[in-house]
Parts: structure tokens; sequence; C-alpha cells
């Protein structure tokens, strides 16, 4: 039954490539756009003293992307709905673009926040990209299709961080500016030249008829599991996010780490990571199942965000960071599933826009509540494990509404084979 098993799971990884080859072009995008974050992610804390800012400056950095994207990437979502996938993700790469040239070019911290709030305003790459999916994908394929956007992010943080570092270590913030920037620009040669529309007129023109007919009948906020599920994401993702958005900060700021040295830790824990999601996920998935995962990766956060905290040297800190990784892959994907399982077939689109605004919400919040931990552990008034504390508390919250949620519901399948049983005597 396992070699029988092992086959089917191979053949079907073989066909999620071979059936869907118009979307490796926007693979290609995906994985380019978001290794031009990964470049800049080494040097942010630099900042400090090339233009004598606190760290909470810093952490708003991030933040403020987070914010325009946050309002203006439904806005192009809905534009693409109504123009087509494909000019309007061209737009959203030219966007990014111009926001790395400015980036290259700053000479002060109020043109870097100017390069960020551009590349939030077209943050649309990656609800476009989920609505080619969903156009070109059918619904029992659409899952492994959207874990190749999560594929994208291990192989940009193994590659990233290192490349940004050596670059800022030999120009400053002009080489990896300019080669963000030339990233985007080849990203949007292989869209336009590559990929094919999955929205055209005909589309577009029959969607709006069937909308007129059926106006939003099945409503989210009356489906109480979904809603629980929902604000379950919102706890977990907030403290993943306050992990990843402050690791580099962290690293300078408390460790006292240079840009060049901060790109290598992080490269080494993308290599760790690219390791445990490529070896040993799909096996222990399989082995345990998506429940199991899930519940250990979220025991994993709470323990090893809480070390992370108290860890002052780099081989303590990639240690954890292996262990944190490998909770990622195990957690978000496996979460997501259940979260759009949860929902009706007809609204999985309205479900993902919910766990992304969640995400963009975190993307704020989490850079800002790190920036003010680490700005007051600067001037001495509270320690720096206090991070690891308040990501492991908040952790703890999404572990012990996920373990509540699947102890009552084996108690509703008990209860209904038992009535089953009682209604057959």
């Amino acid at each position: 039954m396992s070699n029988r098993a092992d086959i089917k799971w191979k053949e079907s990884k073989i066909n999620s490539y071979i059936d869907y080859p118009r979307l490796f072009p926007l693979w290609m995008a995906v994985f380019i756009d978001i290794l031009g974050f990964y470049l800049i992610l080494p040097f942010l804390p630099s900042f400090i003293n090339s233009f004598n800012v606190s760290p909470i400056i810093v952490g708003l950095l991030i933040s403020v992307n987070a914010i325009f994207t946050f309002v203006f990437a439904p806005i192009l979502g809905n534009l693409s709905d109504k123009y087509g996938r494909k000019p309007l993700l061209l737009i959203s790469q030219a966007g990014t673009m111009s926001a790395f040239l400015i980036l290259a070019f700053s000479n002060s911290i109020l043109l870097i926040f100017i390069s960020r709030m551009i590349d939030g305003i077209f943050g649309g790459n990656f609800p476009i990209a989920k609505a080619v999916i969903s156009d070109v994908v059918p619904p029992k394929d659409r899952g492994a299709q959207m874990t190749n956007i999560g594929v994208a992010h291990v192989l940009s943080s193994l590659i990233g961080p290192g490349l940004g570092g050596i670059l800022f270590s030999i120009g400053g913030i002009l080489l990896p500016g300019i080669m963000s920037a030339t990233l985007s620009l080849f990203t949007m040669v292989i869209t336009y030249i590559l990929l094919d529309e999955s929205w055209p007129r005909s589309k577009r023109e029959e969607y709006k008829s069937e909308q007129k007919e059926n106006k939003a009948k099945i409503k989210i906020y009356k489906n109480k599991n979904a809603l629980y599920l929902l604000v379950l994401w919102g706890f977990h993702t907030i403290s993943f996010t306050l992990f990843v958005s402050n690791m580099s900060q962290y690293l300078g700021i408390i460790i006292g780490l240079i840009a060049f040295e901060i790109g290598i830790i992080l490269t080494i824990s993308g290599l760790f990571r690219a390791i445990t999601r490529f070896a040993f996920f799909k096996p222990l998935l399989r082995k345990i199942g998506g429940i199991n995962m899930i519940k250990m990766g979220l025991i994993m956060f709470v323990i090893f965000f809480l070390l992370l905290g108290f860890s002052y040297n780099p081989i303590m800190i990639i240690f954890a960071s292996i262990f944190l990784s490998f909770a990622a892959s195990s957690v978000r994907g496996n979460l997501l599933s259940v979260i759009s399982q949860s929902v009706s077939p007809k609204i999985q689109g309205r479900i993902n826009s919910y766990t992304t605004s969640l995400d963009s919400v975190a993307q704020i919040i989490g850079p800002l509540i790190g920036g003010i931990i680490f700005d007051l552990s600067f001037t001495n008034i509270i320690d720096p494990y206090w991070w690891g504390i308040v990501m492991s508390v908040i952790g703890s919250f999404a572990l012990f509404m996920f373990v509540n949620k699947f102890k009552s519901s084996k108690k509703d399948i008990k209860n209904k084979k038992l009535r089953k049983r009682k209604k057959i005597i």
C-alpha cells in the first residue's frame, strides 16, 4: 500500500508541473519579485547609523509597504477582474521596478519611505498571481499549485539575503537597488512574452452575467467555523510575521552584525529551510497527516520563538531558525488548506482574500511591535528577549485555538458514529 501511495504521489507531483505549463512564467515572475525583497533585507539595520534613525523607524519602513499593499492590492485585483490579469500584472511589476530605482538612488530616509510606499501601491503581484492560478487550475489541483508560491519564498530566501549582503558591502544601497530593479524588468519581459492572458474578455463578460444572476447568497460571517479558523490564522500570522520581518533587525541591533554577516546567516537559514521543505516535509505529511503536522508546527513555533528571544549566539540563532523554518512549512500551507475547506467551493476566492488581508495586517503590526521592542532594548529600558516572549505568547493563542477546535471535531465524529449505531440498533 505504501509503495502504491508513493507512486501515486510522485505521479501527481509530476503532473502538477506537466498539466499547467502556462503557469511556468508566473512562477518565475513571483520568484524574482520575492527575491527583490530578500535582497534588501540584510542592510535594513544599517539605516539606523546611516540616517541617524531609531529601530522603530526601520520597523515602520517595512510596515508602510504593507499598509499601502493592504489598501491598493484589492483595487489592483478588482481591476484585473475588469481588464484582465496580464495588463495589471505588468503595471504592478513596472511600479515595483520604479520603487527599486528610487531606493537605489536614495540619499535620505524620506526617499526610502517613498520607494517603499510606491512598492506597496503596486503590490498586486500576489493577489493577481493567485487569480491567474484560480483561472487556469481546477479546484482539485489548486491547493498544490498555490503551494508553489511558498516554494518561491523558500528559494528566494536561499539566494536573496547573501547576495544582498555582498552587494551592499561592495557598493552600498546602489547595487542591491539596481539589481532588484533589473530583476523586476526581467520579470516584465517574461510576463509580456511568455504569460498567456488567463482572463480574456469573453470570460469577463460571462462572469459579469453570472454575478448579476447570483448576488452573494453565501455569507462568510454566518459560517462560525470559517470565522474561528480566520481568527486562528490571524494569531498565527502575526506571530510568524513578528519573526520574519524583525530577524534582520535582531541580528543587526541586538547581536551587532553587519549587512554581509546578516546576509550569510539568513542564507544559511534559507538553505536549511529548503532542505527541510523538499526532503522531509512530504514524507512526514504522508505519514502523520495535515492536522498533526499543523499541531506539531504550532508547538514548535511556541517553543523556538521563546528560545530565539534568549539566543545571542549566531549558532543558536541558526539552530532555532532551522526548526522555525520547518514549523512554517508544517503549518502555513496545511492551515490554509483547512481554512479553504471550511467554506463552499463557490467562495474560495473570498476566503483566500480574507487570509491575504490578515497577512497584510500582520505585516503592518509585526514590524511595528518589533521596532518598539528593539527601540526600548536599544535604550536599555527592556531586555531584547521580550521579542521572543511576545512571539511565543501570540503563537500560543493560535496553538490553543487549534487544539481546542480539533478536539471538539473528534468528539463530533465520535458522537455521529454513536448516533448511527443507535439508529441501526
